[in-house]
């Protein structure tokens, strides 16, 4: 591994960093939230700003090719530049799925009219989107997928419901897919459409997690009319188009283990009172803290060496299937021992027990979510025997059955 920037990327670093410097706030420490005390509509206000800012200056989709309208640049850029705005109070998700996944399907698989209508306008921020992929019966098994789409004449007739669509409450498009053949396998019977999030017969029922966000939704499909020209891709062709919005997931290698998480278990527990002593002083308290800090900086190394690989145009290796079942757990792990920190006072809200102990609640109530999106512990543990291991594959009788008899 190499942690040292070429003199190329330190070049760029220095570039990104003097334009956060003049158009950011610097972040005073990882529990700060750029939308807290926000109403939804100032969040997403503030957000449709901030990506017309990143468009103007390109570092809205810094890989994108310049027929999709980005600069062209490299992975190792766009990771640069997500580690130097990490730095700053600003608002961050609300394009997470616009930029990284739908529009790059888009702009792929679309008519090239619908592409130069619906690539720019999502670059520059007028116009949000989100996926529409897990359903109630087909969450990690994304082949199981039952919204039906009909086809009369030009249009496609949509049926059914996801769950679970991150943004959908305030997106204004969506990529959909949807069983347009239940004669096919599971697989091969799908197709992508466009959706308007707008259009008539779509309900939208935020989802009110436990960590009292509303991040999640459910979306039902009632007679939703779709142009076939709204089609992304071929007919049946839509696991492959499918593949194609996963693929470009690959750049999301900065995401960890916060790092300022040993920190927070470490002034938590110089607060807290164990046997009238700070927990601190526990040595069981504080190898448990050794422990937060050796996940971290494990995970750390794992991006490390795949921020190498970036640096060296290499696309980075199987470690990274690792990554996210390390991540997650530890996560869990680490806020829990941070509750425990707590005693029986660990189940009061932070209202009651202090504000240093919000951003390690929020953790703890978000830690199941995360082990599940992107893939269950128990999908990634498949793909890690088979793909990095080379174990042989679970034996599948579904493959080559059509749809209609797995029902």
């Amino acid at each position: 591994m190499d942690f040292r920037d070429s003199p190329e990327e330190a070049a760029y670093r220095a570039r990104v960093r003097g334009w956060l410097e003049a158009n950011a706030t610097p972040r005073r420490s990882a529990e700060d939230r750029f939308e807290a005390g926000m109403s939804d509509a100032e969040h997403i206000a503030a957000a449709r700003a901030w990506q017309r800012r990143k468009a103007a200056a390109g570092y809205a989709a810094i890989t994108w090719p310049t027929e999709w309208g980005g600069p062209g640049g490299t992975p190792i850029q766009q990771v640069i530049y997500s580690q130097e705005e990490a730095r700053y109070l600003v608002p961050t998700q609300v394009f997470v799925n616009s930029i990284g996944q739908c529009l790059p399907t888009v702009a792929m698989w679309a008519l090239p009219q619908l592409r130069e209508r619906y690539v720019p306008q999502g670059l520059r921020g007028d116009a949000i989107w989100c996926q529409l992929f897990s359903e109630p019966a087909a969450g990690s098994d994304t082949g199981g997928i039952r919204t039906r789409a009909t086809r009369e004449g030009d249009e496609w007739v949509i049926n059914g419901q996801k769950v679970w669509t991150s943004g959908a409450h305030f997106s204004d498009y969506g990529i959909l897919l949807a069983r347009s053949d239940w004669d096919k396998p599971k697989q091969e019977g799908l197709t992508m459409f466009i959706v308007d999030m707008k259009a008539a017969g779509i309900e939208i029922r935020p989802i009110h997690q436990m960590s009292d966000e509303y991040e999640f939704n459910e979306v039902f499909f009632n007679d939703v009319r779709i142009p076939d020209d709204h089609r992304l891709g071929p007919e049946c062709a839509g696991w492959k188009v499918m593949l194609s919005t996963l693929m470009h997931e690959r750049l999301s290698v900065g995401s960890s283990l916060p790092s300022s998480l040993h920190r927070n278990l470490i002034e938590l527990a110089g607060k807290t009172a164990w046997n009238g002593r700070p927990a601190l002083e526990d040595a069981r308290v504080r190898a448990r803290i050794a422990d937060a800090y050796l996940s971290q900086k494990g995970v750390e190394l794992v991006i490390a060496r795949s921020l190498t690989a970036l640096s060296k145009g290499k696309e980075p290796g199987p470690e990274m299937s690792i990554l996210k079942l390390v991540a997650g757990k530890g996560i869990l792990d680490i806020a829990s021992f941070a509750l425990e920190l707590a005693g029986p006072e660990g189940v009061l809200g932070h209202q009651d027990l202090g504000s240093e102990w919000a951003f390690i609640q929020r953790l703890w109530l978000s830690a199941p979510g995360i082990r599940l999106a992107g893939g269950s512990d128990e999908i990634m543990r498949n793909v890690i025997a088979e793909r990095v291991l080379g174990l042989p594959g679970e034996v599948r009788t579904d493959r080559k059955t059509p749809f209609r008899e797995l029902l």
